[in-house]
C-alpha cells in the first residue's frame, strides 16, 4: 500500500511538470522558440488565482477566480507576444531563450513584491478531501491533477493533429515564409499559442497551489518541466506529459529508497541518461524541415 501511495503522489507530482512541459512544446511546436519563463507563467497563474479567492476584499467563488486567473494568463501570454517577443522576429534562438530567462526573473520579482515571499495555499473545494479505494487513501486533489491532465493531454493532442489552425501552427513552425506565402496568419498564429500556453500553465498553477503550498520561487518548477520536456521529446505531446510522470515518479521513490537529498538530482541523472543514449528524447517525433 506504501508503494501504491507514493505512485499517486508521484503521478499527481509528475502531472503538474507534465502540464507545464505541455507550454514549453506548444510554443516550440509553432513557433521554434523555447519559453523559459513557462514556470513562472505557472506561478503567477496561481497567485492569481490565490489573491481572488482568498483575498478579503476580492473573495470571488473559487470557479470563478479560476476562469478569471486562466483567462488574464492567456491575455498575457498573447500580450507578450504581441508586445515584446515580436520584436525579435529574425533574431537567433538564444537570444529569444535569454529574454524569456529575463521575463522570468522580473515576474518572480513582482510576484513577492506583490504576495510576499511566504509560501500561500489555495482556498479550494478539494481540499482536505480524501478518495478511498480499495484501501488506499487518495487525495481529492490529487485525482482532479490526474484527471485534468490526461484531458488537456489529450485535447491539446487532438487539437495539433486534427485542426486546421493547429496544424497551421506546425506548417508555421516548419517553414515560417513558406506558411506566409500558403496564407497562413503566422504572426497571429504566434500571439494565439502563447496565450494558449500561458492559460496551460495557469491549470497547472491552479493544481499545484490546490496540492500544496506556493511562493515566488515554485517558478523554477519550469526546470524540472524543461527536463521532462527533453526526456519525453519536444515534439510530442505525450512524450512531455510521460516525462513529467517519469520524473514525478522518480522523486518520491528516490526519497523513499535511496536518501531525501537523491529526489532532487535524480530526475536530471535520468535526463543526463537520455540525453547520451537517446538525445532526441524517449518519444521523439522527428520531422525533417521542408524546404
Amino acid at each position: 500500500m506504501d508503494v501504491l501511495q507514493l505512485v499517486i503522489s508521484g503521478l499527481a507530482n509528475g502531472c503538474v511538470y507534465g502540464l507545464i512541459a505541455l507550454g514549453f512544446v506548444m510554443i516550440y511546436k509553432a513557433t521554434e522558440a523555447v519559453n523559459f519563463a513557462q514556470g513562472d507563467f505557472m506561478m503567477f497563474g496561481a497567485f492569481i488565482t490565490i489573491w481572488l479567492t482568498n483575498a478579503d476584499f476580492v473573495d470571488l467563488p473559487f470557479w470563478l477566480s479560476v476562469i478569471i486567473a486562466i483567462m488574464t494568463m492567456g491575455v498575457f501570454g498573447y500580450l507578450l507576444e504581441r508586445v515584446i517577443i515580436r520584436r525579435m522576429f529574425g533574431q537567433s534562438q538564444i537570444s529569444v531563450v535569454i529574454l524569456t530567462i529575463a521575463i522570468g526573473f522580473i515576474l518572480r520579482f513582482l510576484a513577492g513584491a506583490i504576495w510576499g515571499h511566504d509560501p500561500l495555499s489555495l482556498e479550494s473545494p478539494l481540499a482536505g478531501k480524501d478518495i478511498r479505494f480499495a484501501g488506499l487513501v487518495l487525495g481529492a486533489d490529487e485525482v482532479a491533477i490526474i484527471i485534468v491532465t490526461l484531458l488537456l493531454t489529450g485535447s491539446l493532442f487532438l487539437f495539433f493533429a486534427k485542426t486546421k489552425l493547429g496544424l497551421a501552427m506546425q506548417a508555421a513552425s516548419q517553414n515560417q515564409l513558406a506558411a506566409y506565402y500558403m496564407g497562413i496568419p503566422v504572426k497571429r498564429v504566434h500571439g494565439f499559442i502563447w496565450g494558449l500556453s500561458g492559460m496551460v500553465s495557469a491549470i497547472a498553477g491552479i493544481l499545484f497551489a490546490a496540492k500544496g503550498a506556493i511562493d515566488p520561487s515554485a517558478g523554477l518548477l519550469g526546470i524540472k518541466a524543461f527536463a521532462a520536456a527533453v526526456i519525453g521529446g519536444f515534439g510530442s505531446l505525450p512524450g512531455v506529459l510521460i516525462g513529467g510522470l517519469i520524473i514525478g515518479l522518480t522523486e518520491p521513490f528516490a526519497s523513499r529508497y535511496i536518501a531525501a537529498g537523491y529526489s532532487q538530482i535524480a530526475p536530471y541523472t535520468i535526463l543526463l541518461l537520455v540525453l547520451i543514449f537517446k538525445p532526441a528524447g524517449l518519444f521523439a517525433q522527428m520531422q525533417k524541415k521542408k524546404v
